[in-house]
């Protein structure tokens, strides 16, 4: 087999996943069948297969701290995987592109990329190593190769691949309606289209070139006059900015005579809804899917799930209860593709519901809003061990800081000193300020500001151990 480079994408948001998906804590970053995220079970599969490069990983700017965490909490060892961060999204075919002019700069065009999503559930892992080794004979003959899931019931929600002889690609169709469906698996040549790729590098250029030409010359400009931040490559925002947005499956493979299918059976699924979800999932006697602080009383064939507070559940069929500290979801489970109509509500009324939880998670660790009202708010701050914010200031609010738990080093103005537990510290508005975590387990504190204007984006940064600017 020659050598792979898998390609992780991990951008979009998963809003059929909400409340629990958020934009600034999306699906993939989510633990939501295992102990570990979805991103780090990708991470982990693509890593027990044989002869691979450190995977690429193609991430949103704002997720690239948690991500880049939980895949050093997998503690896998060798080289660091290279992550590329998007200025803005534009979709799959465009995340794609600039893998692959990435892994030109340091491997040959023979390179074969496995172009994975962050977000999906693989639990036949033998299956999919299997597949692997198909789907890279065919690259070498060069095809451009999607893997195709045998279905297993007649699905609406996906797109299908119709396959004809020698695992030629004959169409691409979009989801289908139920009786399509239907037809779909009688025939036996249909297969759910997963999203998953196999090519060489050159042959996917040279595809990309001949049918999306804009794409392939913006993405290689975005490539060309990126710049490494820290530890991560951010491909250039006016190049990207100007690249048409557009799915791998629109922009290339519905357009090329080139096009391969390797069938599959691997026990997958996109987890593209609760029910979806529900689905994959351990259920009880009857057919429950029950998580956290939750009692039921004659309930049955229902996601019931509990992130913060008591859920009580009675009578219930078929139906869908998902509670986090700041919104909660009613809704039949039939209904579960459509909870993303509710987040373009949510957000088309600008509320942060469908951008944030109430725990945010930052690069030093992370913050909780307990309480929020027009001139104050309360937050609960936890900071890692030997880590420091930035040097700040704020024009329109103070700070009151009570250590709960560990030690805080506080810089404010010229003067540092240490805050033990059970000691408090104030921070008027203007003053530049730093607190750091000198100890060796977290430290906890509350926050309370007052102000007439508590926005996060009131800061002001004068040096940043993350980069950050703003």
């Amino acid at each position: 087999m020659p050598q792979v480079q898998p390609i992780i994408l991990a951008g979009g948001t998963g809003s059929r996943l909400w409340p629990l998906s958020r934009e600034l804590y999306p699906k993939q970053l989510l633990n939501l069948t295992e102990e570990q995220s979805l991103l780090q079970a990708t991470v982990q599969r693509v890593h027990e297969l044989a002869d691979i490069l450190p995977p690429i990983l193609v991430i949103g700017e704002e997720h690239r701290f948690i991500a880049q965490s939980q895949i050093n909490d997998l503690d896998l060892g060798g080289p660091p995987m290279p992550i590329i961060l998007e200025p803005v999204g534009r979709n799959t075919a465009p995340a794609v592109c600039a893998a692959a002019f990435y892994c030109l700069r340091q491997h040959d065009e023979d390179t074969l990329l496995l172009v994975l999503p962050a977000d999906h559930l693989i639990r036949r892992q033998q299956a999919f190593g299997e597949a692997v080794q198909l789907a890279a004979a065919l690259a070498q003959q060069d095809f451009l190769v999607t893997f195709g899931i045998k279905p297993q019931s007649p699905e609406t929600g996906y797109g299908y691949i119709e396959a004809g002889d020698n695992n030629r690609v004959l169409s691409f169709v979009e989801k289908p309606d139920l009786e399509t469906a239907k037809r779909y698996i009688s025939q036996g040549n249909f297969y759910w289209n997963s999203g998953m790729f196999a090519f060489t590098a050159k042959m996917f250029v040279s595809e990309m070139e001949k049918h999306c030409p804009a794409i392939c010359e913006a993405m290689r400009e975005a490539v060309e006059n990126g710049t490494m931040d820290l530890s991560f490559f951010r491909l250039e925002e006016e190049s990207m900015t100007a690249c048409p947005g557009d799915s791998i499956d629109y922009a290339l493979m519905e357009k090329s005579d080139r096009v391969a299918v390797v069938p599959a059976d691997l026990d997958w699924s996109d987890i593209g809804s609760w029910k979806a979800l529900w689905e994959v999932s351990s259920q009880d006697k009857d057919g429950n899917v029950v998580l956290g602080d939750v009692l039921l009383e004659d309930v049955q064939q229902s996601l019931i799930r509990s992130e913060h507070s008591l859920v009580a559940a009675v009578g219930l069929r078929d139906t869908l209860v998902v509670e986090t500290a700041d919104a909660v979801l009613v809704a039949p489970l039939s209904h579960a593709q459509d909870v993303k109509k509710m987040v373009s509500q949510i957000k088309e009324r600008d509320r942060d519901e469908y951008r944030l939880h109430r725990t945010v998670y930052r690069p030093w660790g992370s913050y909780t809003v307990l309480e929020e009202q027009p001139r104050f708010q309360i937050k609960r701050l936890s900071v890692k061990p030997g880590v420091k914010l930035s040097l700040q200031m704020h024009y329109h609010r103070s700070e009151h800081w009570v250590v709960v738990s560990g030690t805080a080093k506080v810089t404010r103005g010229e003067e540092t000193y240490l805050v033990h537990e059970n000691q408090s510290t104030y921070i008027s508005a203007g003053e530049k300020h730093r607190l750091e975590n000198p100890g060796t387990i977290d430290l906890e504190l509350i926050e309370v500001q007052n102000g007439s204007y508590l926005g996060e984006d009131d800061i002001v940064r004068f040096d940043d151990d993350f980069g950050r600017e703003k």
